[in-house]
């Protein structure tokens, strides 16, 4: 006789359900006779009707899975900060969701982290473990002094054990003195590059662990060990890095076109999308103040005397679209 199947939420997903969906992503698809144990997949969308019908059915990628998840469990930490008096939630050190061993494969898992020391003692546990590569992105300017000195002695052991270490940052942090005397300072296989934007803060070690934050304020992050989602945030990285512009050890210099600098266009872009100076500078990565500097001074390069001229003589100029052919 079948065990009764429960409803639940998404973000509290039942053993059968997350071993289930595991083997889909793993095998692109599954056969509807195996979903029995599991009829939440289809009632929470995490599995959708292949182009033969029914017979076969398809995993919603990870990547988009995954963002429900991170809302949901969000909304619980938020409710769960509320009630921390009870005893019990200071004693959980993290809530995980764990597939079941598969036909002997490794489970695949989710970890939340909760508290700044729960996700440092996790990385430095990844750090310490790393035998080939460590990826990271690191958004907005520049790093305080104090945070590049502590994390100098971790990035310094892993590169002296022979790992190659990549760094993606913002186009602001190639004129930060202190980023760049920390690289200086390196000794091993390290590389670093600089986007205009780049996505939220990402750590990847050897593509079998990667870390990235679960809250606004970077307290709650998600340690992550599902092969599928390691390898998405893996390849996302590196598509980034082939994108971005070369800071070190060898700095490539900024084109510049027609007297627009590329921070110039970047700053076009946004300003034609009608973000306003403040979010224009929170996307770019730098103080507001600065990005009214490029701001004034393309509306200079472009002979504009107000903000909706220079909206209007951006897409006049024609920049936006030769820097998209380019």
């Amino acid at each position: 006789m079948a065990t009764e199947h429960s409803p639940h939420a998404v973000e509290e997903l039942c053993t059968a359900g997350l071993s289930v969906y595991s083997r889909a992503v793993r095998e692109g698809r599954i056969h509807h006779s195996e979903t029995e144990p599991a009829p939440c997949l289809m009632e929470l969308g995490l599995l959708q009707p292949g182009l033969d019908g029914l017979q076969w059915l398809q995993p919603t990628a990870p990547a988009v899975a995954l963002p429900r998840l991170l809302r949901t469990m969000e909304d619980r930490i938020r409710e769960q900060h509320c009630h921390e008096a009870r005893p019990s939630a200071s004693s959980e050190p993290s809530r995980r969701l764990d597939a079941q061993p598969d036909s002997g494969l490794r489970a695949p898992t989710i970890t939340v982290l909760d508290g700044l020391d729960r996700i440092n003692s996790a990385i430095d546990r990844a750090m310490n473990d790393v035998t080939e590569e460590f990826l990271a992105i690191q958004p907005g300017g520049t790093r305080p002094p104090e945070t590049l000195a502590e994390a100098f002695p971790r990035d310094q052991a892993i590169l002296t054990r022979g790992c190659r270490m990549r760094t993606l940052y913002q186009h602001t942090t190639r004129h930060s003195l202190p980023v760049l005397a920390y690289f200086e300072q390196l000794d091993g296989d390290t590389e670093a590059r600089t986007l205009d934007e780049v996505t939220d803060r990402l750590f990847v070690f050897d593509r079998t662990v990667a870390f990235i934050p679960a809250s606004r304020d970077r307290s709650v992050a998600l340690e992550l060990r599902h092969p599928a989602l390691v390898e998405y945030f893996a390849t996302t990285f590196w598509r980034l890095w082939r994108l971005a512009t070369p800071m070190w050890p060898q700095a490539a210099p900024e084109p510049s076109e027609n007297g627009v600098t590329t921070r110039q266009h970047a700053v076009a872009g946004l300003l034609v999308e009608g973000l306003t100076d403040a979010e224009i500078a929170d996307r770019l990565g730098m103080n507001i103040r600065t990005a009214r500097v490029h701001i004034a001074k393309l509306a200079a390069t472009l002979g504009s005397r107000s903000r909706a001229q220079l909206g209007y003589l951006i897409d006049r100029s024609g920049i936006l679209s030769r820097q998209q052919d380019h």
